[in-house]
Parts: structure tokens; C-alpha cells; sequence
């Protein structure tokens, strides 16, 4: 099993990027962004369930990013609108055979991508 993570880089405040990561070897359930800045614990960002056919997000991104996936291709996307400097963190897309009631919590994922980063500066 294979999580390739990309589509990072650097973005001025309100642009947009768009993540990708390709998954090879089996098909997930669960499949979550999560990101993590230097000093600071992992933290969720979103989560989509192929069973249940829904998204979840942080908070702190809601409204401004969109989780999807591309099951035909075992393909997971965020489209990050409107950035904040805040926002600046690696990324990574992160995955699990079944849902699971704490999505938001990194230890119950398996499967990790190599992470991507994005800083959003001016």
C-alpha cells in the first residue's frame, strides 16, 4: 500500500491550492487530511467516508476547504480556497480499511502519505 501526497506550494494570503494524494494497493474506507506546523501536534482537517457518502471538516477550515475523492481512480483531493497564513502547515493524506467513529484522531489511521507542504505568505 502506497499514499503518494502532492499539489503543495507557496500561495499569497486568499489564493487557493489543490491537494492530491494516489493511493495504490487497496481501496480505504476513511480516507483524512491532516497537517501539522513545526512544534505543533498533527491536527485533523478533513475526512471522507466511502460508506457513509460524507465529509467532515475542522472548524477552522470549514467553508473554505473541500475534501473529495475519485474512487474509480483511488484518488483523494482538497481544494483549499481563501488560505490564511495561518493555514501554513505539511499536509498529509492519511488512510483506514473502516470508518471510524474518532476520524479526527491520527493514531487510528494506518496507512500515511509522505506529506506536502504549504505556506501561504506574501
Amino acid at each position: 500500500v502506497q499514499l503518494q501526497a502532492s499539489g503543495g506550494g507557496l500561495v499569497q494570503p486568499g489564493g487557493s491550492l489543490r491537494l492530491a494524494c494516489a493511493v495504490s494497493g487497496r481501496t480505504f474506507d476513511a480516507m483524512t487530511w491532516f497537517r501539522q506546523s513545526p512544534g505543533k501536534e498533527r491536527e485533523f482537517v478533513a475526512a471522507i467516508s466511502k460508506s457513509r457518502n460524507r465529509a467532515y471538516y475542522a472548524d477552522s477550515v470549514k467553508g473554505r476547504f473541500t475534501i473529495s475523492r475519485d474512487n474509480a481512480k483511488n484518488m483523494l483531493f482538497l481544494q483549499m480556497n481563501s488560505l490564511k497564513a495561518e493555514d501554513t502547515a505539511e499536509y498529509y493524506c492519511a488512510a483506514r480499511l473502516i470508518w471510524n467513529v474518532q476520524y479526527y484522531n491520527p493514531v487510528h489511521y494506518d496507512y500515511w502519505g509522505q506529506g506536502t507542504q504549504v505556506t501561504v505568505s506574501s
